[in-house]
């Protein structure tokens, strides 16, 4: 059985340019980037160009990207540092309903250090706008963290909107994009979108697992998380995970263009749509100008686990909702007002661009084949009781 991977917004296969990359890293240019010596300067070399690389990518310096063990600790670093630096001026803080948990998670602890927390709700089709967005700014607002693209339903935010307005409103808020779905995807530059801290991690661009990086506009001093020898601007001291970094700029500079490769994500999300839209039942909850790499569906009446299994029995890999969930209940369909049945019944397929026309058929034909079967079964046990 040939497998058909479809949960790449959770992770990717490593490419083999990273993997080069890493293996070099390990076992030839291994010294610490600290160490004074030969080994020392060739490893800190190639940590200066991984940063360099990097930082080119979003419009940045190559000073102002602290790398991080990936999206979760930039976003958590992000986050508890821009409150930290704005709790003298107010403690208003504006955020989506449907960030990802590790952004929702810091936000309520911050809230039980006496911060006040609005979260915006998307509309049925997982949008906000950039009117509901600045709304909601007040100019004793401290902090504005938006992602740039849903995990779970794909939406664009409008996130390169937001900057520039919001600082004429609240001149002293800090502006955070959680970007780890965006990364390398969509254009980003984070100069012309006035954003002031932005996340990004290595695993979603076929990058290893480990490494991510948070960009910290020149001038912000954010407290530090982990003190020590001083690395990554004091941030998080520690020895650097040069073959991780490696990996993760070798994984960017091997990922194609947004302009060449988004088109061809665009007819394979189209294909998608358009065949499960031909399965009795399915209804569709990515907007069709959603990032094209995700496409969330449900069949009502037939509980995500199952399909999932049905699926993965037929060596078919998609997912319920974030990986980082846990299996619970998707909070972003249920802040997009969707009903329960519906959320209970949702899978996202979150293609890659090694994801081909033949995997999409193959999927759409093993959905519709699970359907039948999967309704039939449920069916007969209803009349068994």
């Amino acid at each position: 059985m040939k497998e058909i991977y479809l949960d790449n917004s959770a992770t990717t296969k490593v490419c083999d340019p990273a993997i080069a990359k890493m293996v070099s890293l390990m076992t030839e240019t291994y010294g610490n980037p600290s160490s004074l010596h030969k080994k020392g300067f060739e490893a800190e070399q190639e940590l200066k160009a991984a940063r360099a690389f990097l930082a080119e990518t979003l419009g940045a310096e190559r000073d102002e990207i602290v790398f991080t063990s990936g999206g979760t600790e930039a976003n958590n670093l992000a986050l508890f540092g821009a409150a930290t630096l704005g709790k003298r001026f107010g403690k208003r803080i504006v955020s989506t309903a449907f960030e990802h948990p590790s952004v929702l998670r810091v936000l309520e602890a911050l809230q039980k250090e006496g911060f006040e927390v609005c979260l915006l709700k998307p509309d049925r089709s997982g949008k906000i706008t950039k009117e509901e967005i600045l709304g909601a700014i007040t100019p004793d607002t401290v902090l504005v963290s938006i992602m740039a693209v849903n995990n779970e339903v794909g939406t664009i935010l409008p996130f390169s909107e937001i900057g520039g307005a919001l600082k004429k409103i609240a001149p002293r808020a800090l502006y955070h994009v959680d970007a780890v779905q965006a990364f390398c995807k969509i254009p980003i530059d984070v100069r012309k979108s006035a954003i002031d801290l932005l996340s990004a991690s290595a695993h979603k661009i076929h990058g290893p697992k480990g490494a991510g990086l948070l960009y910290v506009k020149k001038g912000i001093r954010l407290p530090a998380r982990a003190l020590g020898g001083g690395q990554e601007r004091g941030l998080r001291s520690g020895t650097e995970a040069l073959p991780a970094i490696g990996g993760f700029a070798a994984a960017a500079q091997n990922y194609e263009k947004p302009a060449k490769l988004l088109p061809q994500m665009r007819e394979k999300a189209l294909l998608c749509r358009t065949l499960l839209s031909g399965i009795e039942g399915v209804l569709l909850q990515s907007p069709e100008d959603a990032l094209p790499y995700i496409v969330n569906f449900s069949l009502p009446g037939i509980r995500s686990e199952t399909m999932l299994h049905f699926l993965s029995g037929n060596g078919i890999y998609v997912s319920s909702g974030s990986a980082c969930s846990g299996g619970e209940k998707s909070h972003v369909l249920a802040a997009m007002g969707l009903p329960a049945e519906q959320i209970d019944s949702s899978i996202r397929l979150s293609f890659s661009r090694d994801t081909d026309e033949t995997q999409i058929r193959t999927l759409a034909e093993t959905i519709k084949l699970g359907s039948q079967t999967l309704m039939r079964t449920a069916q007969g046990r209803k009349k068994a009781r």
